[in-house]
């Protein structure tokens, strides 16, 4: 299967983000880790507990510019775990270069922790010290480690098809069917997350299907980088998306056509994906 995508920009992907930010002259990203107030606010707002399974000197905030639905830029930001958070920065730089479209992100403190207000608002998001949705054990998010995007857009669905189907957010079930793709649809870039190291997408589940959710590996992979130290993380998460990368994008696969209507190998990429993740 083949899908539409820009071979010649993913062949420049670890420029992506510094590219799009060039292009768009006065656009914003950064990256800062959270100070003590913020940490507190997200305590007040049961966003994060002492429980939670990564600590809040631990996470970052990353900021970044996006395209709205009306083509309008706007500011948005992400918590993410501080290892990933040069490749985050550099996955929403690249979603603004595709204008991409993004309905909102906000941190979950705007939304006080609450999972269901964030999705009904459509907003992409990443880190929520929660259980996985449907009870179990930690969420990935509780690590800083997986990003929503476009929960209406790209809504979650348990026991689809059948009597007991149920979506969230509610309103995403007129986004069931998936082709033709819409904009804000996550199918579009499922290709630009691998290429950062998010090499799992809940839109290839079987139960749930989680069309909104990308998450970087196992949770023993995740526990590692953050028993690391920072720079130390930082670089064995480098090296995670230089191996897909490699693999993904062989050199001169795809050199000999810039043209960047040509089909992306979606079955090369998902091959990569699924062995070379952790």
């Amino acid at each position: 299967m083949t899908t539409p995508t820009f071979p010649f920009l993913r062949l420049l992907a670890p420029l992506l983000g510094a590219l799009a930010l060039a292009l768009a002259g006065a656009a914003h990203a950064d990256i800062r880790p959270l100070t003590p107030a913020q940490c507190a606010e997200m305590g007040a707002r049961k966003v994060i507990t002492a429980g939670n399974p990564v600590p809040c000197a631990r996470l970052s905030t990353v900021s970044f510019d996006y395209s709205d639905f009306d083509g309008m830029t706007r500011q948005g930001s992400v918590v993410v775990l501080d290892a990933l958070a040069p490749e985050v920065e550099s996955l929403f730089g690249e979603l603004l270069l595709r204008s991409f479209p993004l309905a909102g992100a906000q941190p979950l403190e705007a939304f006080g922790g609450d999972d269901q207000k964030s999705m009904t608002a459509n907003n992409s998001s990443a880190f929520n010290g929660r259980p996985m949705t449907g009870g179990g054990g930690w969420s990935k998010h509780a690590y800083g480690a997986a990003i929503d995007i476009n929960p209406l857009h790209n809504p979650y669905v348990t026991h689809a098809g059948t009597a007991q189907q149920e979506v969230l957010p509610p309103a995403g079930a007129a986004n069931l069917a998936r082709t033709p793709a819409q904009p804000g649809m996550a199918e579009e870039v499922v290709g630009v997350f691998y290429d950062h190291g998010f090499l799992i997408w809940g839109g290839n589940w079987k139960e749930p299907i989680d069309y909104q959710h990308f998450e970087i590996g196992s949770r023993g992979f995740i526990t590692r980088l953050a028993s690391l130290p920072k720079a130390q993380a930082r670089a064995e998460f480098a090296r995670y998306v230089a191996r897909y990368r490699q693999c993904a994008h062989p050199a001169g696969a795809t050199a000999a056509s810039a043209d960047d209507d040509a089909p992306e190998d979606t079955s090369l990429r998902d091959q990569c994906a699924a062995r070379l993740r952790k």
